[in-house]
């Protein structure tokens, strides 16, 4: 007898697609038969983690028989002091998608629908489809989200607004008087999210101050991560701040233990050393000059960008692109699942890794095969 488990899941499930990861460096060598590939698709940190992150990380080992701080005390109390704000306006989650999940888990519900840009990172779809959250999606302006556009999409039934600042994949952000002037016309029974996942890495002087709007805009949520600039993305680690209202709410569906005890250890150890955080920023903005540099010699179109990734017009199918790109070692990420058809987004690295990139889009756009 054939089992056939679809009629048992929600008629919504069965048209998602699972979110695809960029490749691991260790599947493309086995793949390709090639050695020395750099991986340039997931916006990870180049430089890696802190140094002093491995002895911490090897003295807490002794405690992984016992569960983790369930609250993450010492972690939100110096998170807490580093941004300054209370440890009750802070939730703690595995990595921000895990915060985000909570979020939409507790304020969308019954006929309340998500609000998205139409480049928005792809997570939130698949977050909220998988929480049976219809999902409402606003065509960009120039890969600009359209904030007044979402403004005359609004309807009672809109529960939560989640802003990618800076976009992933585009790179663009909004800045501090568009998303004030939006705020003001949002109703407060409406959450609206602010993503900042490549915060650390915006040195726009018009890029918004969330914290200090909290107080103002008390249905304003941002969340962060530490997985990109302290370059702690395989331990998953990411927070939610807010209003301790919202917080309190939020907290009553976390699950239980939801922050490892290694992350948080790393988490706690990387928040100490401000100066690596502030060596990957400048590595970041020499990267974008070199790719700028180099784009710019082959006649290709980018996206100026605020974050530690590039979209590229590659004027040809992105996924040929990608393809040879895997062929000569280098990872990036194709993004026809966006719709964007002609683009690749390319994570910016060491400068080694940016030449060895340049240099394998030289062959594959000007040298094709």
């Amino acid at each position: 007898m054939t089992f056939d488990p679809t009629h048992l899941v929600r008629s919504d499930i069965l048209n998602l697609k699972p979110y695809q990861p960029g490749k691991p460096i260790a599947e493309v060598e086995q793949e390709y038969g090639l050695s020395a590939v750099i991986k340039l698709a997931s916006n990870e940190n180049p430089l890696g983690f802190s140094p002093s992150l491995t002895q911490a990380m090897m003295s807490s080992m002794t405690e992984l028989m016992r569960y983790p701080d369930g609250g993450c005390l010492a972690l939100k109390a110096a998170l807490a002091k580093h941004l300054n704000v209370s440890p009750n306006q802070l939730l703690m989650g595995n990595g921000s998608e895990d915060v985000l999940r909570i979020l939409l888990q507790a304020f969308v519900f019954g006929h309340k629908h998500l609000m998205i840009s139409q480049y928005a990172f792809m997570a939130y779809k698949i977050l909220a489809h998988g929480l049976g959250i219809s999902v409402k999606e606003i065509p960009e302006n120039h890969f600009q989200t359209d904030l007044g556009a979402m403004l005359a999409a609004l309807t009672p039934e809109t529960g939560m607004i989640i802003l990618a600042n800076p976009n992933n994949p585009t790179g663009t952000y909004i800045n501090q008087q568009t998303l004030c002037d939006f705020l003001d016309k949002i109703p407060h029974d409406v959450i609206v999210v602010c993503d900042e996942a490549y915060y650390e890495y915006v040195l726009e002087k018009d890029y918004p101050q969330t914290l200090a709007l909290l107080q103002q805009y008390p249905n304003l949520i941002v969340t962060r991560t530490f997985s990109k600039a302290y370059g702690l993305a395989g331990l998953r680690v990411g927070y939610g701040i807010a209003h301790e209202s919202i917080i309190d709410l939020a907290n009553r569906i976390r699950q239980p233990f939801n922050v490892n005890h290694l992350g948080q250890i790393a988490a706690l150890t990387a928040l100490k050393d401000q100066a690596f955080v502030k060596k990957c920023i400048l590595l970041n903005e020499q990267g974008k000059k070199q790719f700028y540099e180099g784009l710019t010699a082959l006649g290709l179109n980018y996206i100026p960008t605020v974050g530690n990734f590039i979209l590229i017009d590659v004027k040809q199918p992105g996924k040929d692109v990608y393809q040879a790109l895997l062929r000569q070692g280098v990872i990036v990420r194709p993004l026809d699942p966006y719709g964007l058809m002609n683009y690749i987004r390319i994570t910016i690295g060491t400068e080694q890794e940016n030449a060895q990139c340049l240099k394998a889009l030289h062959q594959t756009i000007l040298e094709p095969v």
